[in-house]
């Protein structure tokens, strides 16, 4: 996990690939547990950038549980971001390849820390029409939160201090699986 620090002073190593394995099973176990009288409606929505391949990996596990195909797609939040302070910003632009109205989504994201990111997701998310409901799906859960946001489902709960950052790594954005805190 040599690369996972991007040069900062690695403070503890929370998750190894393995550990993160094991908690995106344990996720997709509680999605199917919770939605299964509406798991044709169902459908994961991966927030850019590693929110998209842990979506990937929660809907192979579904697949390989239950045989079913969920539907997964990305959503660029760029634009619903409250903090840009006249930037210009990079959109990638989103990927949502079925209808939203009526589903029941699951947002998924690698780190839940203020909400704002998942408040910006919603947003995104609602334009694109009106869901029967939403859910969110976090890796790590890492508290300080500064809106009323809270995962449904959490692969882990990090404490940290505002002076220390969460990295993920994933094999498919950053060539290895791990989480570390960062920091003072």
């Amino acid at each position: 996990m040599s690369r996972l620090g991007f040069g900062e002073r690695v403070r503890a190593c929370v998750l190894t690939g393995d550990q993160i394995s094991r908690s995106l099973r344990r996720i997709s176990h509680e999605i199917l547990e919770r939605n299964a009288s509406s798991l044709e409606e169902l459908a994961l929505v991966g927030i850019l950038t590693r929110g998209v391949p842990l979506a990937h990996r929660i809907a192979g596990n579904i697949r390989r549980f239950e045989g079913l195909e969920v539907p997964v797609g990305a959503l660029d939040i760029t634009l619903h971001r409250d903090d840009l302070d006249g930037e210009d910003p990079e959109v990638k632009g989103s990927h949502i390849p079925f209808e939203v109205a009526g589903r029941t989504v699951v947002m998924v994201d690698d780190v839940l820390f203020t909400g704002r990111t998942a408040r910006a997701a919603m947003d995104a998310l609602l334009e694109r029409g009106r869901p029967a409901a939403i859910q969110l799906a976090v890796l790590v859960d890492r508290g300080h939160r500064e809106l009323p946001i809270r995962a449904d489902y959490v692969g882990k709960n990090i404490p940290t201090s505002l002076g220390e950052s969460v990295r993920v790594g994933l094999v498919e954005t950053d060539g290895e699986d791990g989480v570390v805190v960062v920091g003072s």
